[in-house]
């Protein structure tokens, strides 16, 4: 028999093998290494992935550092990609680890880095890359001037931080801030406090659904009154059990949430949905519209949305005709302890995806600590109610230049923006975050998910008692398997050595494969010698 044939045969039957073999096990990358230097005689392509609301603002923004970026670094091209929205990434991200196809730099969730995790060697710790004296945070070899690791903000960095290592960089943050309608408040008779507290929202929510004798609600003389809407009801339990200290999820991914204090809160939430003085941005509508409308008194949004806020708002999406005139407060969320305020930290982090070239992986670092320099960072601050995630860039003159302009006009300086911002600033000591493990944006969509059915049911006509409790507390573990200790999984994972069954299984299967190949091979030389 030809050797060429045999080899082929041989050749075939290991690919079969080794294919098999990986189908069980990791196909991952190997481990990142840090290059000991920067090639800057070979070009390199790498894509970033981020989000992007059709602000036009923004996605110069991204053009522009890109530029910025690729002046400094000429062997790197950067292909930018525009997502509407983080769901959308997060999709994809997963779709791609399946193929081997992720993005090198990606503008995403903790929660969401915390899943990608499950594949082998996808996303890379960056723990090692911090602390590099050359390319590290403010490393010497950097051709501009990057923050160093004490320059982040703290509170910030920690939610990059699960499976002790860091797996992100925080690129924006920002809380929910209260959007008051102040006018309405004190037509009802009532006095804003210093810091505001449930109690307060529910007792004036509850007093603006008095109507006229027309129907007519009186405190703005409309049809439509919604006085208290909360766009994320996860953030709404989440932030309510920690003011609580009461149970969520631990670091490990064990599930505190089902607990009397979640209960207590859902009942009492149950009471102002009968009363018809709240509602949820996903049964209503989005929250800021029927602020700006004047038929909403609280509205708790991000204070990234601030641009969206209130009569003079530069981006409000309804029409000049419907807008009231009012003046707009803006406050941190309600409280339950007003001596110990607990607020929630968001905002999107960026991570490195790990390829198989090492200095590929370097070249989308170097760019993912570009997005961190005062440059970018105040730039995309100053178009929403983000702050920077850098002391360096918050103390900026041009930042702190930026803040003191606040309402110099309804557009770049709008005052609602900026004091949502500076609402932030001012409260960081306040924040916290919530624990990062792969499963823990199903946790998060749980906790809303359970104030939304809760409200489904008495605007339904339905009952809200023990058994319902018990029920959602079940429907909600099942739908969100939070049953599963990790959460869902996505990529594949390292399951060890095969057993010694499949490995004569496979072997037998590649003995069989070169029978069959070296059997084709012989024949067809056969035939070609008597031709």
């Amino acid at each position: 028999m030809n050797r060429n044939y045999k080899r082929l045969g041989l050749l075939a039957a290991l690919y079969s093998f080794s294919c098999l073999a990986a189908c069980h096990g990791s196909r991952g990358l190997a481990e990142f290494s840090i290059p000991e230097e920067f090639d800057t005689s070979k070009n390199y392509e790498i894509t970033f992935w981020a989000k992007n609301d059709t602000n036009k603002t923004q996605t110069q923004i991204y053009q522009n550092a890109i530029e910025g970026f690729t002046s400094l670094y000429p062997n790197i091209t950067v292909n930018l990609r525009l997502y509407t929205d983080y769901g959308r990434i997060y999709n994809d991200v997963i779709t791609n680890i399946a193929t081997g196809t992720t993005p090198n730099v990606c503008i995403t969730y903790p929660d969401h880095i915390a899943t990608y995790l499950t594949g082998n060697n996808v996303v890379v710790p960056l723990d090692g890359l911090f602390m590099d004296t050359d390319y590290g945070l403010g490393g010497e070899k950097l051709l501009f001037d990057a923050p160093t690791s004490d320059e982040i903000i703290p509170q910030f960095l920690n939610e990059c931080a699960f499976k002790d290592h860091y797996y992100a960089l925080p690129f924006m943050r920002s809380t929910e801030a209260c959007y008051i309608n102040k006018d309405y408040v004190e037509a009802l008779g009532y006095t804003i406090p210093d810091i505001l507290t449930w109690d307060f929202v529910w007792e004036v929510s509850d007093a603006a659904t008095a109507k006229d004798a027309d129907g007519n609600y009186i405190v703005n003389g409309q049809k439509v009154m919604i006085p208290f809407i909360y766009k994320s009801t996860d953030n709404m339990m989440i932030q309510m059990l920690r003011q609580k200290d009461a149970g969520y999820s631990k670091a490990d991914g064990t599930i505190e949430i089902f607990n009397d204090t979640t209960t207590e809160l859902l009942y009492g939430i149950a009471e102002h949905v009968k009363k018809e003085s709240f509602s949820t941005f996903k049964i209503s509508s989005y929250p800021g519209n029927f602020f700006n409308a004047g038929q909403c008194l609280f509205a708790i949004d991000s204070t990234a949305g601030a641009s969206w806020m209130g009569s003079d708002a530069p981006l409000s999406d309804i029409s000049k005709d419907a807008l009231v005139d009012f003046e707009t407060v803006v406050m941190p969320i309600p409280q339950f302890d007003t001596k110990n305020p607990q607020m929630i930290s968001q905002g999107p982090s960026v991570c490195i995806f790990n390829k198989a070239d090492s200095q590929e992986v370097l070249a989308s670092w170097l760019f993912a600590q570009y997005l961190l320099t005062n440059e970018v960072q105040i730039a995309y601050a100053r178009t929403e109610g983000y702050i920077p995630v850098t002391k360096k860039a918050q103390e900026d003159a041009i930042y702190q230049d930026y803040l003191s302009q606040m309402g110099k006009d309804n557009d770049a300086y709008y005052d609602v923006k900026i004091k949502a911002s500076k609402l932030l600033l001012e409260n960081m000591d306040n924040t916290f975050v919530t624990p990062v493990f792969n499963g823990s944006a199903s946790l998060r969509d749980a906790a809303g998910q359970m104030i939304e059915n809760v409200a489904k049911s008495i605007r339904r006509g339905g009952a809200v008692d023990d058994a319902f409790m018990e029920k959602l507390f079940s429907d909600v573990t099942s739908l969100y398997r939070l049953d599963q200790k990790e959460g869902t999984t996505a990529g594949k994972k390292d399951l060890g050595k095969l057993p010694p069954t499949a490995l004569f299984l496979l072997f037998a299967l590649g003995i069989t494969w070169f029978g069959i190949i070296s059997y084709v091979a012989y024949d067809t030389l056969k035939k070609k010698k008597k031709s």
